[in-house]
C-alpha cells in the first residue's frame, strides 16, 4: 500500500512536466550546440614573388615598400621592382627573435621575444620606416607565452602569446595554451580570447606565427609552417573565437601583412627559399 501511494505521488509530480514537454513549452533534452564546420576549399592565388634573404620570420608592407624580417635583421625593398633599398641589423643578444612587424603610419611595430629561451619574455620594437632607425622599445617582460604578432585596431592592440608542445614547452604548457590577448595603448592587458579546437588541432605542435584583421573585419591567422590561413570571427558572446574558414595559400606559415593599398592582397613569405610572396585572398 505504501509503495502504491509513493508511485501515485511521483506520477502526479511528473505529469505537469510531461505535459509541458509534449506541448513544446520546454525541451525534453538540452544539447550543447555544435560549432559549424569551417568553410574549406578556398584558395589564395600567387601574383608575384621577390627574393629576400631576410624573409625568415615574416614581412610587413606599406604603400611603396615591403620589409622582410629575420630574427635580428630587417630588409627594406621597393614594391615596384623588389630592389633592396635599406636594412636594419640589430644586436643579436638584445633583439633575439623578431617574429613579425606591421606598419603604423611611418612606424614599423615589431613583436620580439627571447624564444627559445625561458622564462618566456617579450618586447615590442619600433622603427622609423623612412630611415630604418630603431626608435623605442616597449618591454612586456615575462608572460605566459611568446609574443608573435601585434596589431592596433580601434584603440586596442591585439596580439598572440604563443606556446608550444614538448620539447619547446615551458611549465607544462602546450600549443593549446596559445591565446589572443588585448592591450590598451599603455600596454596594460585588458582581455583576450581562446582559440577554438578546430584551429588548435591544425597548429600542433607549434603555435600562431602571424595574424591581422582583414578589410572585412575578420581576423586572419597563420601557423608555423602550414600552407593555410585560418579565418576567425570575434564572438558576440563568450571567450572563444569562431573559426569560420580555412584558406589554402602558397605560403609557409609565419608572419605576413595585408597590403592596405590593394584590397585583398597579402604579402607573405617562403622561408625555405628566402622569398616574399604576394597573394590574392578570396572573399569569405
Amino acid at each position: 500500500m505504501m509503495l502504491h501511494s509513493a508511485l501515485v505521488v511521483l506520477l502526479a509530480l511528473a505529469a505537469p512536466a510531461a505535459a509541458q514537454i509534449a506541448s513544446g513549452e520546454v525541451s525534453a533534452v538540452r544539447v550543447a550546440p555544435v560549432p559549424p564546420s569551417p568553410a574549406e576549399g578556398l584558395s589564395a592565388e600567387e601574383v608575384a614573388r621577390w627574393p629576400a634573404p631576410e624573409a625568415r620570420q615574416g614581412v610587413a608592407v606599406d604603400a611603396r615598400h615591403f620589409y622582410a624580417i629575420a630574427n635580428s635583421r630587417i630588409g627594406k625593398y621597393r614594391k615596384a621592382d623588389g630592389v633592396k633599398v635599406a636594412e636594419w641589423v640589430g644586436d643579436r643578444v638584445a633583439i633575439r627573435h623578431l617574429n613579425s612587424c606591421v606598419v603604423e603610419r611611418t612606424e614599423l611595430v615589431c613583436a620580439n621575444s627571447n624564444y627559445p629561451q625561458t622564462p618566456m619574455a617579450s618586447s615590442v620594437e619600433i622603427f622609423d620606416t623612412r630611415t630604418m632607425r630603431h626608435l623605442r622599445s616597449v618591454p612586456l617582460g615575462v608572460r605566459d607565452g611568446s609574443l608573435t604578432w601585434v596589431e592596433r585596431r580601434a584603440g586596442v592592440r591585439w596580439a598572440a602569446l604563443a606556446n608550444y608542445d614538448p620539447p619547446r614547452s615551458y611549465l607544462g604548457r602546450t600549443h593549446r595554451d596559445t591565446r589572443i590577448v588585448l592591450f590598451n595603448d599603455s600596454w596594460a592587458e585588458m582581455g583576450g580570447y581562446a582559440l577554438p579546437d578546430s584551429l588548435l588541432n591544425k597548429l600542433a605542435p607549434h603555435s600562431l606565427s602571424g595574424g591581422s584583421f582583414g578589410p572585412d573585419g575578420l581576423l586572419y591567422l597563420t601557423g608555423h609552417d602550414a600552407s593555410e590561413i585560418y579565418v576567425v570571427r570575434i564572438p558576440a558572446q563568450g571567450p572563444v573565437l569562431e573559426h569560420i574558414a580555412t584558406i589554402n595559400a602558397p605560403i609557409e606559415g609565419q608572419a605576413w601583412a595585408w597590403d592596405r593599398t590593394a584590397g585583398r592582397t597579402i604579402f607573405a613569405i617562403s622561408r625555405s627559399t628566402g622569398a616574399v610572396i604576394v597573394i590574392r585572398v578570396p572573399k569569405i
